[in-house]
């Protein structure tokens, strides 16, 4: 059956000949946007964990990926992809970033390096670093823009500007390091239009990757008080989907879509109550693509 849209899996058989598995690891690293050198409490949807919840951050990094290696996990596939995910994993000096993801590499089964961060943690001494790797290693680093709408930034406390977030795709770009952009549907005071916008500047840029993630409320975040006070209502399913629908359907035909939805930790989640069904999702964005015959970057 033809995919409607430029699947992670799709990508990683092509690029790897097999299937290839993620592992998910806490880095211990926080947030310039949470002690202060940006600003305190990080961004106004970010919850205590960084969205890193499932995350084991009791142990060090190479006793999560050996607890990986010893459970069901790894047998879904030969190949894996060391990545650390939750927080800023360049907001570190040079020597603790190199010891961290050195600490993540014990084994040959690992064949890429994916770090998630912030434009503002991204510098010439990172970029070398993560160049360092690509000779054996497939490296991606994944950059939060959520909005091109730079006043919707200021809004949820982002703490960096558009121009920043292009200078760091930029010096990575400039070192062959492929770029996977967040971007958020249903902030605050969004529109359509921003949205469009929004996409419409990632077309516009060398980016490889994208994950699209739906905007929850979780507890204990500025973004739960604005819901309990009626400032922020959330997106229904049906205005979700009609965003996916929009967002692949105008999205270059070579960016790789990693993600369609956000993963909400059911313990914490205030709303969307829809956000926890991840199947429902990713099986009614499947079923109306089929039905309208959508594909991605049809309408560019």
């Amino acid at each position: 059956m033809k995919e409607r849209y430029y699947k992670l899996s799709e990508f990683l058989i092509k690029k790897f000949g097999e299937k290839v598995q993620k592992i998910c690891i806490d880095g211990g690293f926080t947030c310039p946007n949470r002690d202060g050198k940006v600003s305190y409490g990080g961004c106004i949807f970010c919850s205590e964990k960084g969205s890193g919840e499932h995350l084991n951050s009791n142990e060090n990094v190479t006793n999560q990926v050996k607890d990986f290696f010893a459970s069901y996990k790894a047998e879904r596939a030969n190949k894996f992809i060391a990545y650390f995910q939750n927080f800023s994993n360049t907001y570190d000096t040079i020597n603790n970033l190199r010891k961290k993801y050195d600490a993540a590499l014990i084994s040959e089964k690992i064949v890429g390096l994916a770090v998630a961060t912030r434009p503002d943690c991204i510098n010439e001494d990172v970029v070398k670093l993560l160049k360092s790797y690509s000779d054996k290693y497939y490296v991606w680093v994944e950059l939060g823009l959520q909005t091109s709408n730079d006043k919707t930034g200021k809004l949820i406390n982002r703490g960096y500007d558009n121009k920043q977030f292009l200078e760091a795709v930029n010096l990575l770009r400039n070192s062959g390091i492929d770029v996977v952009v967040h971007i958020m549907v249903g902030l605050p005071n969004e529109t359509f239009e921003d949205l469009k916008n929004t996409i419409n500047f990632i077309n516009s840029i060398s980016i490889q990757g994208i994950k699209i993630h739906s905007t929850y409320v979780v507890k204990d975040t500025y973004l739960a008080k604005m819901y309990e006070n009626g400032k922020y209502t959330p997106l229904t399913y049906d205005e979700y989907m009609d965003s996916l629908c929009y967002i692949i359907t105008h999205l270059r035909p070579d960016i790789v879509v990693h993600r369609i939805s956000g993963d909400a930790p059911k313990e914490l989640l205030i709303a969307p109550s829809w956000d926890v069904h991840k199947k429902w999702v990713m099986n009614g964005l499947f079923k109306r693509m089929n039905e309208e015959n959508l594909t991605q970057g049809m309408f560019l």
